[in-house]
Formats: C-alpha cells, sequence, structure tokens
C-alpha cells in the first residue's frame, strides 16, 4: 500500500471518528432532557386513572425512571482511559478540575454538569463516576415502586418475567452505586445502596438472595458504628446460613452484642455467638481469638473451649487441623509442652499438613527467645552461662519442624514467614559449623528474591 492511500484511509477514519463524536455529543447534550421529558409524560400517564390499570404503564414508567438513572452518566464508563473519556464526551468538557486525596491517593477529579469523574492517579483510567446533578430525586428507588404497582395490576402475571429482570436491573445498579460509594470514602452511603441491592433482589418476582450484598451491608452498617442495623443483617446473613469466610458473621455479631450492652448479660451473649461460630468453623482464628480473650478475661473455665474442640474432634477424626487449632489454644494459654504435643499429633494425622511443624516450631522459637530474654537480665556469670546454653538446645528444636513445614509450604507468606525464622537461627549457629553457614545462606538467599 502506497502512501497516500495510507493518509486517504487515516483521513477517512479520522473524520469517521469526528463524525462518531460529533453525534456522541449531540445524543449526550439531548440525553438528560430527554429522560426528563420522557418521565414527566410516563408520569401523567400513570396518573390517569383508567390507563393506571394497565401494567405496559408502570412498566413504562419503571423503565422511563431508569432511564432517568442512566442519563447523567452518559457514555462515560469506569475502566475508561482518558483518550476514549474524551472522545465520547466530544464538546462536552469538564467545568472544574481538582485533586481530591482519598485513602491517602490523589484522584484527579474532572467535574461536568451532571457528574463527577475519578481518575486513577497511577493508570489514568477511569475510577469512578459519581453524578451530581439527577435527572430526579431517587430515581431506582422510583424504579421499584413502578414495578412493584406493575405487580399488583398485573392480574394473569403475564408480565412477570419483564419486572423480575427490571428488579434485577435495580440491585445491581444499587450495588454498582454502593461501590462507588465505598471507593469515595463514603460508607455510610455505602451501606445505604448495599441495603437497597439486598432487598430489592430479595422482593418479588425476582426474589433472589444477594449474600454478597447482604454481607457487605452489615459489614458497612458495622464500620459506620450503627450496630443496630448491623446486627439486624449480620443476624439476616446466619439465618441464611451464610457465615463469609471463616465465620467472620459469628466476629461481629459477638462484638456488636457488647457494643449494644456492655453488662454481663451482653458478654454472655456474645460468648454464645463464639461458641455457635466454633462449632461450625473451629479452625477461624477469628473466632479462637474472641473465645480465649473471653475465657480468660472473664474468668471462666477455659476447658469449655476443649469440650468445644472435642465435639468438632469427635465429628471429624481425621482432620488435623482441629489438632492445629487445640495447639494455638494451648499456646495462648501458656501451656506450651501441650501446644507442642497438639502439633506433633497434627503433623502424625496428616503428614502434609505444613502448619503442625509450623506451630511446633513457633513454639520451641519463642520459648528460646524467652530464655535469652531472661540470660540478658541474669548478672550471676554461671547462671547466665547455663541460661544460653539452656537457649541453644531449645532453639535448635525448632530447626526440624521449620525445615519441615518450609518443605511442604504451600501457601508463599508462609513459606516467607518459616525462611525468616530458619535464616535467624542459623545465623546463631553458623560460626558451629560449613553446615549451619550454608543453611543460613540459603534462606537468607531465598528472602531477598
Amino acid at each position: 500500500m502506497n502512501n497516500s492511500n495510507t493518509i486517504t484511509i487515516m483521513k477517512k477514519f479520522l473524520i469517521a471518528l469526528a463524525l462518531l463524536a460529533s453525534v456522541q455529543v449531540a445524543a449526550d447534550a439531548q440525553n438528560t432532557e430527554t429522560a426528563k421529558k420522557n418521565l414527566e409524560k410516563a408520569i401523567a400517564v400513570s396518573q390517569n386513572a383508567k390507563k393506571a390499570t394497565k401494567v405496559a404503564t408502570w412498566l413504562n414508567l419503571a423503565n422511563k425512571y431508569l432511564d432517568a438513572y442512566n442519563a447523567p452518566i452518559g457514555a462515560a464508563y469506569v475502566g475508561a482511559d482518558q483518550t476514549t473519556l474524551a472522545l465520547t464526551m466530544g464538546a462536552d468538557k469538564p467545568t472544574a478540575t481538582k485533586t481530591v486525596t482519598i485513602s491517602g491517593v490523589d484522584y484527579t477529579v474532572q467535574s461536568y454538569k451532571d457528574k463527577d469523574i475519578y481518575l486513577n492517579p497511577y493508570t489514568g483510567l477511569v475510577d469512578a463516576i459519581k453524578v451530581t446533578n439527577p435527572v430526579v430525586d431517587n430515581p431506582l428507588a422510583k424504579a421499584f415502586d413502578a414495578f412493584q404497582k406493575a405487580v399488583e395490576v398485573d392480574k394473569q402475571a403475564t408480565k412477570i418475567r419483564d419486572i423480575a429482570q427490571g428488579i434485577k436491573s435495580i440491585s445491581e445498579k444499587y450495588f454498582a452505586d454502593a461501590q462507588t460509594a465505598y471507593a469515595l470514602g463514603d460508607v455510610k452511603a455505602a451501606q445505604a445502596a448495599f441495603e437497597a441491592a439486598y432487598k430489592s433482589a430479595a422482593s418479588e418476582p425476582y426474589a433472589q438472595l444477594d449474600t454478597n450484598a447482604l454481607y457487605n451491608a452489615a459489614f458497612t452498617a458495622w464500620a459506620v458504628e450503627d450496630n443496630a442495623k448491623a446486627k439486624e443483617l449480620f443476624e439476616a446473613c446466619a439465618s441464611n446460613n451464610y457465615y463469609a469466610e471463616d465465620g467472620e458473621v459469628f466476629v461481629k455479631l459477638a462484638d456488636i452484642a457488647t457494643k449494644l450492652d456492655p453488662s454481663p448479660a451482653g458478654l454472655e451473649v456474645s460468648k454464645k455467638y463464639l461458641e455457635d461460630g466454633f462449632v461450625k468453623f473451629p479452625g477461624s482464628q477469628g473466632i479462637l481469638i474472641g473465645l480465649i480473650n473471653y475465657y480468660l478475661s472473664s474468668g471462666e473455665n477455659t476447658d469449655k473451649l476443649f469440650e468445644l474442640l472435642g465435639v468438632a474432634k469427635k465429628n471429624e477424626p481425621n482432620n488435623a487441623s482441629l489438632y492445629y487449632v487445640e495447639g494455638n489454644i494451648h499456646s495462648q494459654l501458656g501451656e506450651q509442652d501441650k501446644a507442642v504435643a497438639s502439633y506433633q499429633e497434627c503433623s502424625k494425622i496428616n503428614p502434609e499438613y505444613e502448619y503442625g511443624y509450623y506451630g511446633e516450631g513457633v513454639v520451641y522459637y519463642n520459648q528460646a527467645v524467652d530464655i535469652q530474654d531472661k540470660a540478658q537480665s541474669e548478672l550471676d556469670d554461671e547462671k547466665y552461662n547455663a541460661l544460653m546454653q539452656e537457649f541453644e538446645v531449645v532453639l535448635k528444636k525448632c530447626i526440624a519442624p521449620f525445615e519441615k513445614a518450609f518443605e511442604l509450604g504451600k501457601d508463599e507468606a508462609l513459606k516467607m514467614n518459616v525462611a525468616e525464622y530458619l535464616k535467624n537461627t542459623y545465623y546463631r549457629f553458623r560460626e558451629q559449623s560449613a553446615d549451619y553457614q550454608s543453611a543460613y545462606e540459603k534462606y537468607d538467599q531465598f528472602l531477598k528474591q
């Protein structure tokens, strides 16, 4: 292809882009006003007594509210680069540009007549779009009401599928709004939108449980310390058998119980949540720590912890992680010999489970550090030397289990942690033999990768 043909094609391409931009500008300029006029017409039709009995009237009204919701956003979209954004916005230029810091990130914010567009400072892409001048207040809530009215007049259920799809769309838009609000640091607005997403999805005729929206609504309510609302929503999670990762719902309910009622009665309710959670999620560190803290602070018999764990072990006798949890409990209670026994039983049940070896290694390492600290404060030379000999004996005990944990480790973070322990341990003994020196260099190099 010669240069003249290339130039001709490029000119045609650029002209096409220019035409596209001009069409887009015209469309965007009319979008908001058109949506407003169409909505006003639909509202007027719905107020006509005869037409208000028709399902089509309410479906049309609901969809016009959805159009009103979409209109200010126009052709902008999250993830757009600045070149694409400029092209799609055309002659609609920002009225102002400023920098806004959110969670330590300096966003460039382009303000238009009806929206603010947040540009990521690292990628330059659109991270969020916030409507500042809506066509109508609360368009999603009003669209939802119109769909509900459609259900009411649709006596023969001829449009149930259309209504359900409309409600699904509303729920999805609420969820997107919640994500935007959360990203922009408005947690309270995010909470309201997450809850609206959950409740709209759960309504007939769509009637779907959106556990993601429900949990996020509960979590954001907890984050803004609306404890009564958070309790209601977390209990809804539990009643629908949704407990989040590692039973986090129980941890949050226990925390809320003591905030709502710090009296002994409230503490008892908190304990009950944690105990119920422990039965379902015996490996949850959050639940375990909550229970240990409760029993230690309340002075109650910690045997209850082992009773709960015993039930779990009875149900799953070959679950090595339960013995790892048992070791953690003993360790937290200062029962280090029992902790080692539990970790070793864990490794015996499942020799490929790295955490049993890891737990055992940590116990010995921490014991050695405690002995060393004691030696540092000892003024008697003879006692000091005896403690340092004991320190070296105990510290060497951590090597074998840590080496096994490193060998089996599938989790990169765990391997890095174990390598740090081994590096420090071998450093202490590096002058005693070439093998110790070599091992020190091995883990030092691994950590530098």
